[in-house]
């Protein structure tokens, strides 16, 4: 057989030789206009990135309503905390215990958001200043200002003296007007902010806490007691 591997350095080989053509060059306009293409996609990406992620303001919806309702949840679970070591009874036991573990966790998340976006945990705005002028909690120029459905001292003082059942129906009474004004503050906050996870939460906190008010107002009924004037 030939070896066709080895060509003389000489002479005809009674063969034509070939050369390969190559595919002509594109057009250098299109690789330009490319890689333009590809950057102006990057930059829409970054900006929508940016624009999600940017941190609320000191006097943003978002982080007032994460100080207030972190404070509003602190006397949630102080009054259930009085409230499960003053009862035997089981559903009153089982529902302070959830208060407790539920608002507990939520009030540590508000506290992370605002460590998250650079801010302090408390401020000198009053409360629920992040509610004026959308018909939220009315915020009346140089007069003490509070969250919807906090108890005042006088209640807080009187549900720590209060036993047995006497006590059962004043903390139902408070913690059903407490989370009406939860609810308040969620709805408040889903009318002025579409960030993902301040809604998210706003809307679990409403869901859960009415609820948690259809519950305490048949076991407030079944002990002979009536809710305290609504505020929603």
């Amino acid at each position: 057989m030939r070896d066709t591997a080895t060509i003389p350095d000489s002479g005809y080989s009674g063969q034509a030789m070939e050369t390969p053509v190559e595919d002509p060059p594109k057009p250098r306009h299109r690789f330009v206009l490319g890689v333009l293409l590809g950057c102006l996609a990057l930059v829409g990406v970054l900006l929508v990135i940016v624009g999600r992620t940017t941190a609320p303001t000191d006097a943003s919806p978002e982080a007032g309503f994460a100080r207030d309702m972190a404070v509003h949840h602190a006397q949630a679970v102080e009054m259930a905390f009085i409230a499960r070591d003053g009862s035997e009874d089981e559903a009153i036991r089982t529902l302070t215990y959830d208060i407790i573990v539920t608002q507990t966790a939520q009030r540590g998340i508000f506290m992370g958001w605002l460590q998250q976006w650079g801010l302090n945990q408390s401020t000198e705005r009053p409360p629920m200043a992040w509610m004026a002028g959308h018909g939220g909690h009315a915020v009346t120029a140089g007069a003490p200002t509070t969250m919807p459905g906090m108890a005042s001292d006088d209640e807080l003082t009187r549900l720590r003296s209060a036993k047995g059942e006497d006590q059962e129906i004043l903390f139902l009474q408070l913690m059903i007007r407490h989370h009406e004004g939860g609810v308040q503050m969620a709805q408040g906050l889903l009318r002025l902010s579409d960030r993902d996870e301040v809604a998210t939460m706003a809307k679990h906190i409403a869901n859960g806490q009415t609820g948690e008010i259809n519950l305490m107002t048949d076991m407030l009924r079944q002990r002979g007691g009536q809710p305290l004037p609504s505020i929603l």
